[in-house]
C-alpha cells in the first residue's frame, strides 16, 4: 500500500514532467507550519539552520532513523516508505530545499502565520496563534505522519549543538563535505 501511495506522489504530469509535492509552495508552507507547531512545544531553538534540518529530515526520516530502532517501525506504520520518492541524491534534495527555506519562512511571516525574532544571535521563527489554528486544521494522513516524524527527528536535532549541526547533517546525508561547503551549509 505504501509503495502504491509513493508512486502516486511522483507521477508524470500532462506536460511530461514529474510532479513532486515538495515543488509546490503550499505543500512546503504546510510542512513548515507543522514544524513550527512542533518546535513551539520543544526545547529546540527555531533557528533557520535547525528548521532547515528538521524540515528535510522529517520528510526523509529514514536518513536519521535506523531500521533497528523502535521509531523505525512506528514511522513505517504511520505511512512513511523506506524507498525515496525521487531519484536525486539526499544531499542535492537537502540543498534544494534549504535554498527555498528563507523565502518560504518569509511567506509565512507575510501571511501572519509565523513571526521572526532573535535568540542567542540566531534569527528564529515562532508560530503565531493564527498559524497554530491553521496547523491544527491540517489533518491528512500525511500531515499526521509528518507530525510523528517531526517529533522523532526533533528529539535528535535538539541534542546536537549549533557548532555540530552542519557536521551531523553531513553524516545523515552521507554527503560529500565539498558539496556542503559549496553551498555554505
Amino acid at each position: 500500500m505504501a509503495a502504491e501511495h509513493a508512486s502516486s506522489l511522483t507521477t508524470k504530469t500532462q506536460r511530461g514532467s514529474y510532479f513532486r509535492p515538495e515543488d509546490e509552495t503550499e505543500f512546503r508552507l504546510a510542512q513548515l507550519i507543522i514544524l513550527l507547531e512542533i518546535t513551539s512545544s520543544s526545547r529546540m531553538t527555531s533557528s533557520i539552520d535547525r528548521i532547515g534540518a528538521l524540515d528535510f529530515f522529517s520528510a526523509n526520516p529514514f536518513l536519521v532513523i535506523e531500521e533497528s530502532e523502535a521509531e523505525f517501525r512506528h514511522l513505517v506504520l504511520a505511512g512513511f516508505s523506506v524507498k525515496p520518492l525521487t531519484y536525486a541524491s539526499p544531499g542535492h534534495r537537502f540543498i534544494t530545499r534549504r535554498s527555498r527555506l528563507q523565502n518560504d519562512l518569509a511567506m509565512l511571516v507575510a501571511y501572519g502565520l509565523a513571526k521572526p525574532g532573535a535568540t542567542k544571535g540566531h534569527r528564529v521563527y515562532t508560530i503565531t496563534d493564527t498559524g497554530r489554528e491553521i496547523s491544527e486544521q491540517l489533518t491528512s494522513v500525511y500531515a499526521d505522519a509528518y507530525r510523528e516524524s517531526a517529533k522523532v527527528v526533533s528529539k535528535r536535532i535538539e541534542k546536537v549543538p549549533d557548532t555540530k549541526l552542519q557536521e551531523k547533517c553531513r553524516d545523515w546525508l552521507k554527503a560529500d563535505p565539498a558539496m556542503m561547503d559549496l553551498y555554505d551549509l
